[in-house]
């Protein structure tokens, strides 16, 4: 296969700048060491029963702790769990290692949910996998989440086995066996609390743990719309309750929810609604005390007097 660019920059970290042997028979020469390390977007921890030492485990976990708010994700492959849990960073997720060490993770970290019946898990931006086989699954899985299916597809084609379905096609994509299985449910949450950030599609990729282009498409097939309209929708939605708050500015209320000035807020405001800030607010106020009213009414001709939970219905908030 001609490969025209890389689309993974590899780095192999040290305890120390020698070589080490890995229980496989491999040697290798780290490119760097735990201190000197640069920022990584993915962590990789891999199994080894070097990793059931104490020392180890709790140095890795304490690197892994300090790094993990410059890195996209973190994966461990079968007992490379060991060199993440001590961090607390798994603490009442779901995760999966080999059968082997299942019963002795559960033991030595009992905030974890430990299932090793399961081949991959994701949760959040953690991954584990079962063990050697599944950490090439593993791998096929997050290519597919960087640069899509067909990417990882070729990659599957070239150096794993021949697909075993018959047809002379690859198996399904891969998914992980984690809930909720749409990489989404924490993000539109985390977009709420944030209106007033930089929600750019490469924020919100990297959030969601996939690449720009990648996020596009997956975004647009669940919501329907490309991630920018999005956004903007959910600002202007937040904009008009603010509106109703007094002495809140223009100004104010467009920074709050992430415009760049008041202008842009405008523009963005009268093109999806018609009307520019102000006047929609105006014509709100008017149209409800008018409906609250006619209520009022009805309510009286057929009573000829009001609850006080009627009262409630009738007459219209004052902010």
């Amino acid at each position: 296969m001609e490969i025209g660019i890389s689309c993974y920059q590899i780095s192999t970290i040290g305890f120390t700048s020698e070589y080490f042997r890995a229980e496989s028979g491999i040697t290798f020469w780290p490119d760097s060491t735990l201190e000197a390390a640069s920022e990584l977007d993915t962590i990789v921890i891999p199994g080894g029963d070097g990793l059931r030492r104490s020392l180890v485990s709790e140095t890795i976990a304490e690197w892994v702790l300090a790094h993990v708010n410059e890195s996209r994700r973190v994966v461990a492959i079968g007992g490379g769990i060991y060199g993440v849990a001590p961090s607390g960073l798994l603490d009442g997720r779901e995760v999966t290692t080999h059968w082997r060490y299942a019963n002795d993770v559960a033991r030595c970290f009992s905030n974890l949910r430990v299932d090793p019946r399961r081949h991959l898990v994701k949760d959040g931006a953690f991954y584990t996998s079962s063990g050697a086989s599944a950490a090439i699954d593993l791998s096929l899985a997050l290519i597919e989440e960087d640069y899509g299916r067909h990417v990882s597809s070729v990659v599957a084609q070239e150096f794993v086995s021949a697909p075993t379905n018959g047809n002379g096609k690859l198996p399904s994509p891969l998914v992980f066996d984690s809930q909720p299985a749409d990489r989404f449910a924490e993000l539109i949450p985390w977009i709420m609390r944030n209106l007033h950030e930089d929600l750019s599609v490469n924020t919100l990729a990297r959030r969601a743990c996939m690449s720009p282009s990648h996020f596009n498409r997956a975004f647009k097939s669940v919501f329907g719309s490309p991630p920018g309209e999005f956004v903007e929708t959910l600002r202007i939605n937040e904009a008009k309750r603010r509106l109703s708050v007094p002495k809140r500015t223009l100004e104010t209320i467009a920074a709050s929810v992430g415009f760049a000035d008041a202008e842009t807020f405008r523009r963005a405001f009268e093109r999806r609604l018609g009307a520019k800030p102000r006047s929609y607010l105006k014509n709100f106020n008017g149209n409800s005390i008018a409906a609250a009213s006619a209520n009022g009414e009805a309510v009286l001709s057929q009573t000829g007097r009001m609850s006080d939970a009627q009262k409630g219905l009738a007459i219209p908030t004052q902010h």
